[in-house]
C-alpha cells in the first residue's frame, strides 16, 4: 500500500513526492523505435537512463483512440517512479523523450508516436485550487479547443479516463487524489463499465 503523505500541498513540493511521480504513456503511430508497444517500452528505458528510479510499471493495454474515431487504436500504460526533479523538470524531461520518439505537437489530441502525460507528482496541486477546478470542469468541447499555458497537477481529466485509470490501478491503486479525496481504485470503480471494458490488456 502506498504511504499516506497527508493532505495535498498547493504550489510547493510535497514531502517524499519523488517516490510518487506518475506518468501515463500512450501512442498509436510508428516511431523510430517501432510500433506503439515498442515505443512505450523504449520510452521507459530512456526515462531510466535520464535518472528516474522506476518503482512500478503497469501492464500494456489496447484502447480505442480518444476522442472516438481519432485515428488508430492506442497502446497505453502507466509508470510510477522517483527522481530528483521538480515537477517542471519532470515535464521537460518527458517532452525530451517524446521528441526523441518523433512526437510533433501539431494537433491537440491528434495521432502521435508517443504521449507522456504527467498525471501526478505526489500530492502536489498546481497552480492553485481555483485554476484546477476550472480545467477539471471544462466540457469536452471546450477541452478540445483550449490548452492550458501552465502545468496543472494532478492531471485535471485523469478521473474520467479509463485508459489512464486502468493502468494506474496497476501501479498505485491506493494513491488518493489530493483534491477529490478518492483513491485511484475508487475513481476507476466509478466509471461506466463500458468505458472500462474498452481497455484491454495486451497478451
Amino acid at each position: 500500500m502506498l504511504q499516506d503523505h497527508g493532505p495535498g500541498q498547493v504550489g510547493q513540493k510535497p514531502p517524499n513526492s519523488p517516490e510518487h511521480i506518475m506518468v501515463a504513456l500512450g501512442g498509436n503511430l510508428t516511431s523510430v523505435a517501432g510500433g506503439p508497444l515498442q515505443t512505450l517500452k523504449s520510452a521507459l528505458g530512456i526515462l531510466a537512463k535520464q535518472g528516474a528510479m522506476i518503482r512500478a510499471t503497469s501492464s500494456f493495454y489496447h484502447t480505442p483512440a480518444f476522442p472516438a474515431g481519432n485515428g488508430p487504436d492506442y497502446v497505453n500504460a502507466a509508470v510510477r517512479f522517483s527522481a530528483d526533479w521538480t515537477a517542471s523538470e519532470t515535464l521537460c524531461n518527458l517532452h525530451v523523450i517524446e521528441a526523441e520518439m518523433g512526437r510533433e505537437r501539431v494537433q491537440r489530441w491528434g495521432q502521435r508516436t508517443l504521449d507522456l502525460d504527467l498525471i501526478a507528482y505526489g500530492d502536489l496541486v498546481l497552480p492553485d485550487l481555483s485554476t484546477h477546478a476550472r480545467w477539471r470542469n471544462l466540457s469536452l468541447e471546450a477541452q478540445i479547443g483550449q490548452t492550458p499555458g501552465e502545468l496543472i497537477l494532478p492531471h485535471p481529466r485523469m478521473q474520467g479516463r479509463a485508459f489512464v485509470l486502468v493502468p494506474m490501478a496497476d501501479i498505485a491503486p491506493d494513491w488518493v487524489h489530493p483534491i477529490l479525496g478518492r483513491s485511484v481504485q475508487q475513481l476507476l470503480d466509478a466509471l461506466p463499465q463500458a468505458q472500462k471494458d474498452e481497455v484491454q490488456a495486451l497478451q
